[in-house]
């Protein structure tokens, strides 16, 4: 076991693309931690997502072993952590798990929305800071500029800030001497300081080795042949394997206080293990788990649906399997009159949902329909009963609902000043509530309060186009509230179509009913009768589109003679249309569910 004070535990807090994995790779080639035949871009990235995206999903960590200038050599536990909202819970573990952070501004952009959530998170961990700025040698590079923002928006001392371009490799060897110089070793725990303590910093699936679980040891050890218990659910399991990642698995004999490593115990599912969990010795537990556990809550609710019907039992294995790997989205099956058989999942926030989609999409070869993402609404309904509803067609009827309330969010936006009229007219239109606006050099940040309902349906890509692309927005759940909020229900010749009914506020209705129905008249093809296509709130009808019948002529055979042989021929075929209307089935193609579920696009 290694000392304490030869420790140091750090993570890299950064807005995406600001050089986190760059920085992280520049760290482990410079240390001699792989050899240079093996060395690849994102090294800590596993997924192909992750690659194409430049965006980090799973928490990676990587130890590292330094020799400083003192002559000593240090051991370096550097964790890579998700920078999207979405993984905030997992962010705050991995910070939980480190005394220190390496805060990485690009040195042309400036501090970003998610660089300001990521390291307010960090203070609230209490964490040593070091301010580094990232692409120096590029031409639009303003050191000063981005020094003096860190300094005005964050509060950080900016004057010992380290200048580096992690891609060409300036400046690497300042970031390790400033990691060993100036961030905190580990503390041990003054209480039970012998009782095994460790968190459960993250898991994922190996098809050979059962869940590994990776996790930081507070207090005790942790050694092969141990019994363990997990404290939130009290499940005992015997540990076949502890290890390091160097970034390769390494097995040691044990971990001790302060180390970050990983340990198999055989465990088949990855929802045993629990995120920010506390494990401990079975026989001699330890009194109180380490503080912050909380269960994941999914945010945002959708159905999948197979394309073809017949894939149902593929796409059951598919979500099953994947659910093996990421345990942060739940799924239940679900049924639609106009989508056949399908699952409702909850997912931690709309990135998460379309990464799951794509991973079933390109991992499983599965062809999707999915519908209008919700969010999860809070009822109190007349008999003074509370529920949650996830799916806007399982609304009970409004006469039996007291009060609803939809989430709320508080979201931060930091947009040049040329675009803040377009943005703040969007969050007004949202339903927004400002709660400040403040400027810092040419750069306005606006807080706002916003439903969650309003940020899920379009609000992201209509930021951007509004502040093409130079806006950046990051927010935080902010509780419930009560609203006046209707389900719109859509209606194809008189059939409603589960798949397409919403929850909205009262005040969106009218547009996004008329919308709605508007884009269904453009893609369902036209029939042998005429179909209307109504948005309704209960009973009441508040907007109307009507495909128009294709006409078979059947007066061409006709040629001279009385026009009452014409009439004869059009009141026949009047007589079909009106019976066939009754008893005709309207065909939805599914590139029309696909097409108006995207309605935002417009």
């Amino acid at each position: 076991m290694t000392e304490l004070s030869k420790i140091r535990n750090f993570s890299i807090v950064a807005h995406i693309d600001h050089g986190k994995s760059t920085l992280a790779d520049r760290l482990i080639q410079h240390c001699d931690a792989i050899e240079e035949r093996e060395m690849q871009n994102q090294l800590l990235d596993n997924m192909d997502i992750e690659r194409e995206r430049g965006i980090t999903i799973k928490s990676q960590t990587v130890r590292l072993s330094y020799t400083a200038k003192d002559g000593e050599t240090y051991i370096l536990n550097l964790m890579d952590t998700p920078g999207h909202v979405d993984f905030t819970y997992e962010v705050s573990r991995c910070l939980a798990a480190c005394e220190g952070s390496l805060l990485v501004v690009d040195a042309s952009q400036g501090v970003e929305a998610q660089t300001l959530a990521n390291v307010y998170q960090s203070i609230d961990a209490g964490h040593e800071i070091i301010p580094v700025l990232n692409k120096i040698d590029l031409p639009a590079a303003d050191p000063d500029r981005v020094k003096e923002q860190i300094e005005d928006v964050i509060g950080l001392d900016c004057s010992d800030a380290l200048m580096i371009s992690a891609k060409t490799g300036i400046g690497i060897e300042d970031v390790l001497e400033g990691v060993v110089a100036r961030l905190p070793h580990p503390k041990t725990l003054s209480d039970e300081a012998n009782a095994l303590k460790a968190l459960l910093i993250d898991s994922w699936y190996d098809t050979y080795l059962g869940v590994i679980i990776l996790i930081r040891v507070f207090s005790g050890e942790i050694k092969k042949g141990m019994k363990i218990r997990m404290m939130s659910n009290g499940a005992a399991h015997l540990v076949d394997q502890v290890g390091v990642f160097t970034p390769k698995k390494v097995a040691v004999d044990r971990l001790g206080p302060g180390e970050v490593g990983y340990l198999i115990t055989g465990v088949k599912h990855v929802a045993d293990t629990n995120v920010g969990d506390t494990i401990t010795d079975d026989r001699a537990p330890a009194k109180a788990p380490l503080p912050g556990f909380k269960p994941s809550q999914p945010v945002v609710f959708c159905g999948l649906y197979p394309v073809d019907t017949s894939e149902y039992e593929h796409l059951k294995d598919s979500i099953a399997k994947l659910h093996l790997n990421d345990a942060s989205f739940n799924y239940e099956i679900e049924s639609s009159s106009a989508l056949g058989m399908g699952f409702r999942c909850g997912f931690l926030g709309l990135l998460h949902l379309e990464i799951i989609q794509e991973r079933l999409e390109r991992e499983y070869d599965v062809d999707l329909v999915t519908t209008a993402p919700s969010v999860v609404y809070e009822m109190e309904l007349m008999n003074g009963e509370y529920t949650q509803l996830h799916n806007p067609a399982d609304m009970p009827d409004p006469t039996k609902i007291k009060v609803m309330k939809e989430p709320w969010i508080k979201g931060t936006i930091l947009v040049p000043d040329e675009y803040l009229g377009n943005v703040l007219q969007l969050c007004t239109e949202k339903r927004g509530v400002q709660s400040d606006l403040t400027y810092v050099g040419g750069r306005a940040m606006a807080i706002y309060r916003l439903p969650l309902n309003e940020v899920v349906f379009d609000f992201y890509d209509r930021l951007k186009s509004c502040s093409r692309g130079y806006a950046s927005f990051d927010y935080e759940m902010d509780g419930f509230e009560e609203s006046d909020l209707v389900k719109l229900s859509i209606l194809v010749n008189g059939e409603p179509v589960d798949a397409l009914s919403l929850i909205v506020h009262r005040s969106q209705a009218d547009y996004r009913g008329r919308a709605l129905c508007k884009r269904l008249k453009e893609l369902i093809p036209q029939h042998l009768f005429k179909i209307p296509i109504q948005a309704a709130i209960g009973g009441k009808v508040i907007a109307r589109e009507t495909i128009s019948a294709l006409r078979k002529d059947v007066t061409a055979k006709c040629y001279g003679g009385d026009i009452t042989r014409k009439k004869k021929l059009l009141e026949k075929q009047k007589a079909g249309k009106k019976k066939m209307r009754s008893i005709g089935n309207v065909d939805i193609p599914q590139s029309a569910f696909l097409a108006a579920l995207k309605m935002g696009d417009e």
